[in-house]
């Protein structure tokens, strides 16, 4: 089924990526603004210190430039370097401080420049569009577009300026996602840390999903062992009582040992299907017979609401990916069916750059919050510990998106 999103060049999805644009590129001119102000303060710092009496400033100049810096970091949704070392040779020996200045001029001149671009755009276009509302009550001078290359006179006049502001929103359109992207290229280039930032974060990962992984772990051994303890194990213990009984029976009275023998029976094929449901919650066989995709759409078949698989999937994968994956759906599935009031649910399934991508989508009431006890901890958990990627949309009303990206190799 095809959705807005998928497909670009819409004039809901076209407009929406230009208001989320303009968005990012008020907030880029402000950290401009900023540098601008950084850099003329950079620049006395430097003149004082040709005369000799600016070096003590340094320093600070170089704090001031970080807190700047760390503002458009935080824009861009980029960590944070270790702090400005407080001695002058060590702070400019930091790699981070010198990409640091490099990006003040870079966002204190084109940063700017994109911005007050895109901004004088969209005031045209609010302009011109609007002109024929409110040019009769101007002075003649100043009725004019606002690229004021003529007057206008008439009504004729009006709706021209008036066609220029649909052709300049038709432009910025266009235009602002580019720009956005523009004035957010050298801080994406010059300002994520360094590669031992990288690697302390990556290690502080991968200590969180040991963890995560032990946790889920010590769960699902708690899972089995209260399955089996439950259930499995009762059935068991009813079946050595009845062949007990069966055994007295025999000699007392042995027309009613075949009932008991039945009984037994009964119990044990119950006993028998409990443990094949044990088996299967552990790694289901369907997943060595058969694909992915295909034990996913029987997954679906059995959900209790209308379930649609969509899969484009190259072959298959490790077993430990196959396992997350339909565990993932199948968990998210029992959710939906749950606590959702849904009619419909699909699934997709896509390769992407070595990662295998899965999204649950439903069109239920929506409102899923991972704090409700709703299993969604547990999916997370399980994802994480296969260092793979969770995220949950679900505003109040609906629908809700669960995207998961878990990394499978070539």
């Amino acid at each position: 089924m095809a959705t807005e999103d998928a497909r670009p060049w819409h004039p809901v999805v076209r407009a929406r990526a230009a208001l989320d644009a303009l968005e990012r590129l008020v907030a880029g001119t402000g950290t401009a603004v900023l540098a601008v102000a950084a850099s003329l303060w950079l620049l006395g710092t430097a003149v004082l210190c040709v005369a000799g009496v600016g070096i003590l400033l340094v320093p600070a100049t170089l704090r001031l430039v970080r807190t700047v810096t760390d503002r458009e970091r935080t824009r861009l949704e980029i960590l944070h370097p270790a702090p400005v070392p407080r001695k002058l040779r060590a702070a400019l020996a930091q790699a981070a401080v010198r990409r640091e200045l490099v990006w003040l001029v870079c966002h204190s001149t084109f940063g700017l420049l994109f911005g007050l671009t895109a901004l004088t755009l969209a005031v045209d276009v609010m302009h011109d569009a609007s002109f024929p509302l409110w040019w009769w009550f101007v002075s003649p001078d100043a009725a004019t577009p606002a690229q004021g290359f003529f007057t206008a006179k008439d009504w004729g006049d009006a709706v021209l300026v008036c066609l220029f502001g649909i052709a300049t929103l038709v432009i910025s359109v266009l235009v602002t996602p580019l720009l956005a992207r523009w004035q957010a290229w050298p801080g994406r280039r010059l300002l994520p840390p360094g590669r031992e930032t990288d690697l302390a974060l990556r290690v502080a990962e991968l200590t969180a999903t040991r963890a995560a992984a032990l946790d889920a772990h010590a769960v699902e051994l708690r899972r089995i062992e209260r399955s089996l303890h439950d259930g499995t194990q009762n059935r068991l213990v009813a079946v050595n009582v009845l062949l007990g009984a069966a055994k007295r029976a025999l000699k007392r009275d042995p027309a009613a040992t075949e009932e008991i023998l039945e009984r037994a029976q009964d119990a044990a094929e119950q006993a028998l299907a409990e443990l094949r449901g044990v088996v299967r919650s552990i790694l289901p066989p369907v997943l060595t017979e058969r694909s992915l995709p295909d034990a996913l759409t029987a997954l679906a078949a059995d959900s209790p609401v209308a379930c649609r698989i969509d899969a484009d999937l190259p072959g298959r994968y490790a077993v430990s990916v196959q396992a997350t994956a339909y565990f993932v759906v199948a968990e998210a599935l029992t959710n939906i069916a749950k606590h959702s009031e849904a009619t419909s649910a699909t699934v997709r399934l896509r390769h992407d750059r070595e990662r295998l991508h899965v999204e649950i989508t439903d069109d239920g009431r929506g409102g899923a919050d991972e704090d409700t006890g709703s299993g969604l901890t547990g999916i997370r958990r399980r994802v994480e510990a296969h260092d793979g990627t969770f995220a949950l949309a679900s505003p109040a009303g609906g629908p809700t998106t669960l995207a998961v990206s878990l990394p499978c190799g070539s």
